[in-house]
């Protein structure tokens, strides 16, 4: 015991002095330095995104064992996975946004046997946050829950700003391993790196599957610029964006923790065509990102610093259902929160993404799986639950002995969750009866 503390004394100290010497001297004393572009043999791959950006990747393409024939791919034909998926959504004047849906029903007793949800409403009206009411507000870095200013108020105008529809076919197939056309994208959020995913990734390797898996600017292995701007939602997105270009095949899935959930939001929306499925971790609402104006990542660098050990210690209390040796231990396997103070103040001043909103998450079309682990201290149950609705077609599954690190503290459940999914594949019953708005229910 007395050991133990002398080393957390000796930690705190040292973050103290490193404080002092970095407000002296002006520059951080824990950057990463640019690293040269090389391919390991431990499955490592250095990426020059751009010129002087170079992010360190996990790719492992499992070999084929033996003279074992790969698992057949989905017949093209086939119709068991079409979903038709149309909806329109209105945006009104009064800051009320309406999400009709007037394609497929799914089954409700698959959809309850899954999530518990049943079938979703066809009609589902909700107010539009006001754009002051969406600050991020924690080191995870989501909003703050849409529509949690004035509730109940409903205004009496109702003209609509704008009108999206969407009308599309989309094939949803079950995603096995030793398919040569699925790749799994793994993205980790702020202060964490590829290391969180260690048990997913050994275990989808161990079942046939490509997997990828970046380290995000400044975190990890890779490069980390000494400039701010080199850390916006816009910047890390297009760094995500090459990333997925380069290893992409025909069904690609996504797989976010946290920050890293609005990544694969944006790649969804991007490329609709080859997204087949997302799963988002802990992720929070459908809201539009900005930087919190009053938040503790919003002192100077050198104070940051001096607060490191502090900070690490909230992370455990916040990020982890328990803070036993256990957790520490995970906490520092996983790399999580082990980034430079000026590379966290710059991702969370850099979380501006007003496009990512209500309407954005709406007209996705791909099935996504959301994750929630109870005992998140940062993105309340109600967010993921807001970002299931909002969705035309959503999974939620809430994991009681889990909190925000839940791939960490839960990774058998986890892994269970996402392979369950990874095989799912819908099955329809064809156009609603009424699928006029005056028939169908309000929510």
């Amino acid at each position: 015991m007395v050991e133990r503390n002398s080393c957390q004394g000796h930690t705190m100290l040292t973050g103290v002095a490193d404080g002092i010497m970095c407000c002296l001297l002006g520059s951080t004393t824990n950057a990463v330095g640019p690293l040269e572009s090389v391919e390991s043999s431990d499955g490592y791959t250095f990426v020059e995104v751009k010129p002087g950006r170079i992010l360190r990747v996990k790719h492992v393409r499992p070999p084929p064992v033996g003279d074992q024939p790969p698992v057949p791919l989905q017949p093209e034909g086939e119709q068991g996975g079409l979903v038709h998926c149309k909806r329109r959504i209105t945006v009104y004047r009064n800051g009320q946004l309406v999400v009709e849906n007037l394609g497929d029903v799914l089954r409700a007793d698959l959809l309850q046997g899954y999530n518990g949800i049943g079938e979703p409403p066809s009609t589902l009206e909700l107010e539009m946050p006001e754009p002051s009411s969406s600050l991020a507000n924690g080191p995870s870095g989501e909003g703050a829950r849409p529509g949690s200013g004035p509730a109940g108020r409903r205004r009496k105008a109702r003209r609509p700003k704008r009108t999206i529809n969407i009308d599309c076919e989309k094939r949803v197939t079950s995603c096995k391993g030793a398919q040569a056309d699925v790749v799994l994208f793994f993205i980790h959020g702020v202060g964490g790196s590829l290391a969180i995913w260690k048990e997913q990734l050994d275990f989808f390797v161990g079942l046939g599957y490509e997997v990828v898996a970046p380290d995000l600017a400044g975190h990890g292995a890779s490069s980390a610029p000494q400039v701010a701007a080199a850390y916006t939602f816009y910047a890390l997105a297009e760094d995500m964006r090459a990333i997925f270009k380069r290893y992409a095949k025909r069904r690609n899935v996504l797989i976010g923790h946290s920050y890293g959930v609005s990544f694969c939001t944006f790649l969804a929306h991007e490329y609709p065509e080859l997204v087949h499925k997302v799963i988002m971790i802990n992720g929070g609402g459908p809201t539009a990102l900005e930087p919190s104006l009053c938040s503790i990542f919003n002192m100077p660098t050198c104070v940051l610093r001096c607060l490191s050990p502090c900070l690490a210690w909230s992370f455990l209390k916040a990020g982890f259902a328990r803070q036993g040796a256990k957790e520490k231990q995970l906490l520092k396997e996983g790399n999580a929160f082990n980034v430079s103070s000026f590379v966290l103040r710059a991702m969370m001043s850099g979380q501006y993404w007003p496009e990512g909103d209500e309407v954005y998450h709406a007209e996705l079309t791909v099935p996504v799986l959301l994750v929630h682990g109870m005992h998140d201290k940062f993105v309340p149950v109600e967010e993921d639950q807001r970002m299931a609705e909002i969705l035309l077609l959503a999974f939620l599954k809430l994991i009681d002995e889990g909190s925000h690190m839940v791939m960490l503290e839960c990774p058998e459940t986890v892994n269970t969750l996402l392979h369950e999914f990874l095989l799912w594949e819908p099955e329809v019953l064809g156009p609603p009866d009424h699928p006029d708005a005056s028939a169908t229910e309000k929510k």
